[in-house]
């Protein structure tokens, strides 16, 4: 149970339905640990306000961090919620990831407006998205689409492709869950199509040894801060951030950590998998990292 002192915790969050959605499972986590008073910082970020600009013409990184971590930073709130995979590989200083709150579907959904599967679709049709990392799974496996760049939030990309501008979606089956989106979806193979590093995992962030960080410990689960912290050593290693193309994705089998991951390169596509100590993932990460340079 959280001890007393948590009272008025304020969570910064970014402003989306989706981010709403994470906040009210960070806000529930905290409060079932006893938890009272929590009030939410609402912010737009640097992405939020450039939605229609490709990432890669994006100046800068943290494009949908920075703003949440300068409020931790700068005292106006205690806590940020944050989808893990947004996080770059590197926090600003003095900000820790106090929990990484029970992982959700980490795959990456197709999502057509008929709810065929993206095997079934005809030469030349278009599937929306930006992903550097989407797009040259794509490629790879189904030549024949054509993907088009397309970002914004989730009920954006939805009501595009309801209106024709694309014939399928890519995005992620955790979003299109915790959203509560009642429509038929294909969740790609993640062994094929390597789901992106931390997807489908909410991160709570907070100052360094701040009473926070310590609130947020009640929460952590430890099976997915063991899985998101491999994956994340293989971003690092790399040296990435959001736009390097790379999948990345651990579980446990039985009392194993598996690490899969995929870089592409030059129209190429590197894989690799290791099992190792689920108690020293980022080794096991950085031996990953390793077999794709």
């Amino acid at each position: 149970m959280i001890a007393r002192g948590a009272a008025g915790l304020r969570l910064a969050t970014r402003t989306s339905a989706l981010a709403r959605a994470q906040s009210d499972i960070a806000i529930a986590a905290l409060q079932r640990h006893g938890a009272t008073g929590i009030e939410l910082v609402p912010l737009t970020t640097s992405g939020d306000r450039q939605a229609e600009t490709p990432l890669q013409r994006l100046e800068g990184q943290g494009w949908f961090t920075a703003e949440l971590e300068r409020s931790l930073l700068d005292g106006r709130a205690d806590i940020a919620v944050h989808s893990a995979k947004d996080l770059p590989s590197a926090l600003a200083p003095g900000l820790v990831i106090a929990a990484l709150l029970p992982r959700g579907d980490a795959r990456d959904a197709a999502v057509t407006r008929d709810a065929s599967r993206l095997g079934d679709l005809p030469a030349g049709a278009t599937v929306g998205t930006s992903s550097a990392r989407r797009i040259a799974f794509l490629a790879a496996d189904h030549p024949a689409l054509r993907p088009v760049a397309m970002r914004g939030n989730v009920d954006t990309r939805l009501r595009k492709l309801d209106a024709g501008q694309v014939d399928a979606l890519v995005l992620a089956c955790a979003g299109l869950e915790r959203l509560g989106v009642r429509r038929r979806y294909e969740a790609l193979d993640p062994g094929v199509f390597v789901p992106a590093p931390a997807q489908g995992a909410i991160a709570l962030e907070a100052r360094e040894a701040s009473v926070a960080a310590s609130l947020c410990a009640a929460v952590a689960d430890a099976a997915t801060a063991a899985c998101v912290r491999a994956e994340r050593a293989v971003l690092a290693a790399l040296g990435g951030g959001c736009l390097l193309p790379l999948g990345a994705y651990a579980r446990r089998e039985a009392d194993q950590l598996v690490l899969t991951a995929a870089f592409t390169e030059d129209g190429g596509i590197r894989r690799a998998e290791l099992t190792g100590d689920p108690e020293q993932p980022e080794r096991l990460g950085a031996a990953v990292a390793a077999l794709l340079r």
